[in-house]
C-alpha cells in the first residue's frame, strides 16, 4: 500500500526549499543595493556634508599631483556637479551595464561590471581586481582549511578532556594566539623560518596553483600558518565552549542512556549542535578576508586585494578603494546567504518554512 502523500493545502518539501532560497536571494540583492547606497554615501555624500566640494572629490580620482585646472575640468566631465541622486544612478548603472569616461582627448570605455576607472593608471578597476583575486583566494582558502580543522579539533578534544593538561595547554596557546597580532607573529615567523632556518619562502612571491602546485603551496605555507594561528585560537575557544554547553543537554544524556557509542554521541549529536555559531563566524571571517587580508598580505608583501587597497589609499586612488569595498560587500552578502542555507542542514532546529 502506498504511503500517505503530502497533506492537502500544505506545500511539499521542494516547494518550501525553493521558496526559502527565493526569499534569501531577494534579500541578498536588496542588501547589496543598500550596501551600494552606503558606500556611495561614504565616498561622495559625507565629504560634501563635511564641507568639501566637487573639486575635492575629483582630486581623489586624479591623484595628488594634478593641478587645480585639471581637477576642476575632471569634476565637470565626471558629473560631480550634478545632483547626488543622478550621480548615484550613473554610478550604479556603471556597475551593471558599464560606463564611459571622458578623459578630454579621448573617451575610455569601462565594460560591465565597472567598479570604477583609475585615472592614475588609466585603466578600469575590475580587471585589476580579478588579477589580484587569485592571490587573496589562495591565501584565504588555505588558511581557512587549516584554522577550521585545527580549531574545531582542538576545541572538541579540550571539551572532552576538560581540566586536563591538554585542555590547559591548548587554551593557553589559544589565548596567546588571540592576543598576538598578525604583523607580530608574521614578522617573527619570517625571521625564524625564512631568514633563519630557510625552511619557507621569504614572502613577496606568488605562483599560480595550476602553473606549479608545489611552488604555490611552498610560497604560501608560512602566510597560511600565520593567518590560521590567530583564527584557529578563536575557533578552538568557541568550539570548546559550545561543546561544553551542548554535552550537558538532556538529549545527550538520553542518547547515552540508549546505549549509543560515545563517538556517535559526540560527533552526531554534540558537535552538530555546537557547530551553529562556528558556521556563522566562519562565513563572516572568510568573506571579510576575501576582500583582502590586509595585515597578512602587507606583512608578507603578497600582491592580493588587501595590499591593493593599501596601495590605493596611499596614492589617493578613490576608484580602487571603492572597487575593493564593493567586492568585499558582495562576498559578505554571499557568505550570509550560504550560511543561511547551511543552517538548514547543520541545525535540525532551523525551519525552512
Amino acid at each position: 500500500m502506498a504511503g500517505p502523500g503530502p497533506r492537502p493545502g500544505r506545500p511539499s518539501r521542494p516547494d518550501i526549499v525553493v521558496t526559502y532560497l527565493g526569499r534569501r536571494l531577494i534579500g541578498a540583492v536588496l542588501m547589496l543595493l543598500v550596501v551600494s547606497m552606503v558606500t556611495f554615501a561614504i565616498f561622495f555624500v559625507v565629504p560634501l556634508v563635511a564641507g568639501g566640494s566637487s573639486e575635492n572629490l575629483a582630486a581623489r580620482y586624479v591623484g595628488r599631483t594634478a593641478g587645480s585646472e585639471e581637477v576642476a575640468d575632471t569634476a565637470e566631465r565626471l558629473g560631480f556637479n550634478d545632483p547626488l541622486p543622478v550621480q548615484y544612478g550613473r554610478w550604479l548603472k556603471g556597475i551593471v551595464a558599464g560606463d564611459e569616461y571622458d578623459l578630454g582627448p579621448s573617451v575610455e570605455r569601462c565594460p560591465a561590471p565597472c567598479f570604477g576607472y583609475s585615472f592614475i593608471n588609466r585603466s578600469p578597476v575590475w580587471p585589476e581586481l580579478l588579477d589580484r583575486l587569485p592571490v587573496t583566494l589562495s591565501l584565504v582558502v588555505g588558511a581557512a582549511t587549516i584554522w577550521l580543522l585545527a580549531g574545531v579539533s582542538i576545541g572538541v578534544l579540550s571539551a572532552l578532556r576538560r581540566g586536563s593538561v591538554f585542555d590547559r595547554a591548548a587554551m593557553g596557546v589559544a589565548l596567546g594566539g588571540v592576543s598576538l597580532p598578525i604583523f607580530f607573529t608574521g614578522l617573527l615567523s619570517l625571521v625564524i623560518f625564512s631568514y633563519g632556518l630557510g625552511w619557507t619562502a621569504p614572502g613577496s612571491s606568488f605562483t599560480p596553483l595550476l602553473e606549479n602546485p608545489a611552488q604555490w603551496a611552498y610560497n604560501l605555507i608560512l602566510p597560511w600558518v600565520t593567518l590560521a594561528f590567530l583564527f584557529a585560537a578563536i575557533y578552538a575557544r568557541l568550539t570548546r565552549a559550545g561543546m561544553l554547553e551542548t554535552m550537558s543537554e538532556d538529549y545527550i544524556r538520553t542518547a547515552r542512556a540508549k546505549g549509543l557509542p560515545e563517538r556517535r554521541v559526540v560527533m552526531k549529536h554534540g558537535l552538530r549542535g555546537a557547530l551553529t555559531p562556528i558556521v556563522t563566524i566562519f562565513g563572516l571571517d572568510v568573506s571579510l578576508l576575501m576582500g583582502g587580508a590586509v595585515l597578512t598580505e602587507s606583512t608578507f608583501s603578497l600582491p592580493g586585494l588587501g595590499k591593493y587597497a593599501i596601495d590605493a589609499i596611499t596614492t589617493n586612488d578613490l576608484p580602487k578603494v571603492m572597487g575593493v569595498t564593493m567586492l568585499t560587500a558582495f562576498f559578505v552578502v554571499f557568505a550570509n546567504l550560504i550560511v543561511d542555507i547551511v543552517y538548514g542542514v547543520v541545525d535540525p532546529r532551523v525551519r525552512l518554512g
